[in-house]
């Protein structure tokens, strides 16, 4: 698996040798949050997790399972340590809690940088931090994380030695693009750190999924399109193929763009490009960073990316399978001997514009996929991990998962058991179509569904009749045009100039005749009323919309919709799935009920540089679905609609009968049980099983720490609500010098966190009444008119939503 760029992990301390050489890395990280990739660290103390970009040899997959392990065993040793090293870790990346400082963590002393707060060092909570600006002691960087619960800080702690391992590798990769990718990851995760908030990716590279169908479901599509008629034994064989061949691409190191580029085409090298940067971002360095969410690359990526590495990865799979024979078991070696026909098919799909397996709507028929699904459960040896990798799925290693993430399902397993799902019988369904189809009066359903009359099945009409015309016509440099298109651009030239007043004539003429752009024109009497002027961007997958008007006096009358709807069947016919514009705010309505939006779904480097920008309009966005006739498919919700309300209509005669009354009451029974009462199951009641009432969790709870470390996220919260401010402290009587006349037993939030820390808070009650107390003393003392009443009232509603959260509220 050659390319890509490697994880440099930071070298652990073993004796008191390299206690200071890992000491200066941590400053480095801890500094380099303000910095470029360029600052400088300490040389020879990291150990690559993979080979760099551009290089040829292919690490093994043990390298990878070494680096992983070692990762956990170093977060695992720094869990482990005593709180107070743990703090004085986090304090070399937490903000000074001192007013007016601006330093971003605490530096050890001049006498003590070469000591490690991982081995045996222990700095002490009143040492001055080193930055001259900031000379405040370490306690002063530490004061929010006072009430922090061990779990909590364990994931400060991992994404600390997460960014430590980023800057490292920042360091050593040479490959420019990869540096940058790794320096916006390390300020991520370093503003999460800041901020005690979960890393979350967002910008123009888009969410994965990416592309569909993603690789797996194509190879299991390809399982099925090509072998099905094998014997059962042959067919899992090359079910095996198709999971070592998914283990080793989602194992696959990528080369960088600038190895790539010279050749790829200038479209495959942008489009490799991004796709790189989102494999780094997403599946690449969380496998090693666990404080990021990790995916599976076949499961996010599509075709795109497939072909633009699908040769050179191809050939090292077949190499590896040639090195590694002799390590398979006999019964297994069919697996190598089938991967070069397998791969020769798949490469063939890939290569093929028709391919049914790249169908999105293409999908093997679920007793094929429930019974792949069964047997990826057992577990078979594989070449590129010695592990088993689903067809369905490809499981990420549990060496470096974080213990807080939850084992999420994967998508085949979502789809099959979603797809086995009860349907109605066909011929129920059959029958109500057939009804539907015949009845030519108005149903008695539709007094509670009436019909909406919509202007499109006029405007359908109205072209079926060839009343109205739509031509896609263009200018052209290199063949004659006729006279017919000359006129009707110009005719749709004094439409776009009258309705768009704001847009200078020449740069409508400009772009009407310009060769690059089309106009979608509606025709009425052989003139243009309406039409769309667009550019097509093929290379890119898009296309732009220029201008878009119809006439004043043939307005509100579905026009505008169903050119739209020619102009999205023309863009999916030449394989352009998505439609860009700029709408001003007069134009923003319109476009939004054409299925516009302004959340953009391409990345920007796909746009950017191609689409024309204006000032004061909204960028907006429309993808289509390659399935869809936009002008059908009113006509097909409706159709749906009305199949729905014969079926409905079919269900209520069924149900609809008049029953005997309970004549049990009348012979002394008290109460019945509610599923006696006759039709009641008829109608689709069905018992509610009712769970059985848990008992509070945390309610005295005979373990105190847990039921402290609740109090102590509760009151963080509580301390850090905007209107907690009149209660952090207690009232001194230099501030109000009649307080303590009127309260007597006074509380606020800093005498609550003292108690806590001291064990006072044994019971839930102790906890609930000091707090009430708070409130009850401010409403007591101050009027309702005034601020601090006020600020009574949302604190305490605030401070129950956190205890009922928590299951320590019964009222």
């Amino acid at each position: 698996m050659s390319g890509g760029p490697s994880i440099t992990l930071k070298s652990q301390p073993i004796d008191g040798n390299n206690t200071g050489n890992a000491a200066a890395q941590q400053q480095a990280a801890a500094n380099g949050a303000s910095g470029s990739g360029s600052s400088s660290t300490p040389n020879g103390s990291g150990t690559g997790a993979g080979t760099g970009a551009g290089a040829s040899n292919a690490p093994a997959e043990g390298t990878r399972q070494n680096s992983l392990q070692r990762i956990q065993q170093r977060k695992q040793k720094v869990f482990n340590l005593p709180v107070p090293q743990k703090l004085a870790k986090l304090s070399m990346y937490s903000a000074c809690q001192a007013e007016g400082c601006r330093c971003t963590g605490w530096k050890t002393p001049q006498e003590n940088r070469h000591r490690d707060v991982e081995s045996s060092y222990c700095p002490e909570f009143n040492e001055e931090c080193r930055n001259s600006s900031c000379r405040h002691s370490l306690r002063s960087h530490i004061a929010h994380l006072d009430n922090i619960s061990s779990s909590s800080m364990d994931e400060l702690l991992g994404a600390i030695i997460d960014m430590e391992n980023l800057f490292m590798s920042m360091q050593r990769v040479e490959d420019e693009d990869t540096k940058k990718v790794y320096l916006y990851l390390f300020r991520l995760l370093r503003q999460c750190v800041l901020t005690r908030q979960q890393a979350v990716i967002r910008g123009p590279l888009g969410d994965p999924p990416f592309e569909s169908p993603c690789i797996t479901k194509a190879v299991l599509s390809l399982v099925f399109y090509k072998y099905n008629h094998l014997s059962p034994t042959e067919l899992q064989t090359m079910t095996e193929v198709a999971k070592t061949f998914l283990n080793f691409l989602n194992h696959y190191n990528f080369e960088s763009p600038s190895t790539r580029r010279g050749d790829l085409t200038h479209e495959d090298a942008s489009n490799y490009k991004i796709n790189y940067t989102r494999w780094l971002v997403f599946c690449h360095v969380p496998a090693f960073c666990n404080s990021l969410r990790q995916f599976e690359t076949s499961l996010v990526f599509g075709r795109t990316l497939l072909r633009t590495v699908y040769q050179y990865m191809s050939q090292q799979l077949k190499k590896k399978c040639i090195s590694e024979r002799d390590r398979f078991p006999e019964d297994k070696r069919s697996i190598i001997t089938q991967m070069p026909k397998f791969l020769e098919a798949l490469r063939a799909e890939l290569l093929k514009d028709d391919s049914p397996i790249w169908d999105p709507n293409y999908r093997p028929p679920n007793s094929f996929v429930i019974q792949q699904r069964k047997r990826h459960q057992e577990v078979t040896p594989s070449v590129a991990g010695g592990s088993a990798v689903s067809l369905g799925t490809s499981k990420r290693s549990s060496v470096g998962e974080p213990l807080h993430k939850r084992p999420k399902k994967e998508p085949l397993e979502r789809s099959t058991t979603s797809e086995s799902v009860d349907d109605l019988p066909t011929d129920v369904v059959m029958r109500a179509m057939k009804s539907v189809s015949e009845s030519k009066t108005t149903n008695k359903s539709e007094i509670l569904f009436p019909v909406n009359v919509s202007r499109d099945e006029n405007v359908k009409a109205e072209e079926q009749k060839r009343a109205i015309e739509f031509h896609v016509v263009g200018n052209s440099l290199t063949k004659p045009v006729d006279k017919q298109t000359v006129l009707w651009l110009l005719g749709l030239q004094l439409v776009f100039a009258y309705q768009l007043p704001e847009m200078p004539r020449e740069y409508i003429s400009q772009l009407v005749f310009d060769t690059k752009h089309k106009t979608l024109a509606l025709i009425k009497e052989n003139q243009p009323i309406g039409g769309i002027c667009f550019r097509p961007f093929p290379s890119q997958g898009f296309t732009e919309i220029v201008f878009c008007a119809v006439t004043m006096s043939e307005q509100v009358k579905g026009y505008g919709t169903h050119l739209m709807n020619h102009l999205k069947d023309y863009s999916i016919q030449r394989g352009i799935k998505h439609l860009l514009t700029f709408a001003d705010c007069d134009a923003i309505g319109y476009f939004k009920k054409q299925g516009f939006s302004k959340d953009i779904k391409l990345a920007r480097p796909v746009y950017a540089g191609y689409i024309k920008e204006y000032d004061s309009a909204t960028l907006m966005h429309c993808e289509l679905h390659p399935s869809i006739v936009n002008t059908q498919f009113i006509a097909v919700i409706r159709n749906q609609s009305e199949i729905l309300k014969e079926l409905i209509a079919q269900r209520h005669n069924e149900v609809q009968k008049v029953r005997p009354g309970l004549t049990c009451f009348k012979e002394g029974l008290p109460s019945i049980p509610v599923e006696s009462i006759p039709g009641l199951r008829e109608i689709g009641w069905k018992p509610q099983v009712r769970p059985a009432r848990s008992s509070r969790p945390l309610e005295e709870s005979s373990d105190p720490e847990k039921l402290a470390t609740s109090f102590a996220s509760v009151l963080q919260s509580v301390r850090q609500h905007t209107t907690a401010w009149p209660f952090l402290r207690p009232v001194t009587a230099a501030e109000v010098p009649d307080y303590y006349d009127h309260i007597k037993y006074p509380m606020d939030l800093k005498t609550m966190g003292e108690r806590l820390k001291k064990g006072y808070y044994q019971t839930r009650r102790l906890f609930m009444a000091d707090m009430a107390r708070i409130f009850l003393n401010c409403r007591f003392y101050n009027s309702p008119d005034t601020e601090y009443y006020r600020c009574a009232n949302s604190l305490e509603r605030y401070y129950q939503t956190k205890m009922r959260e928590l299951g320590l509220w019964d009222k």
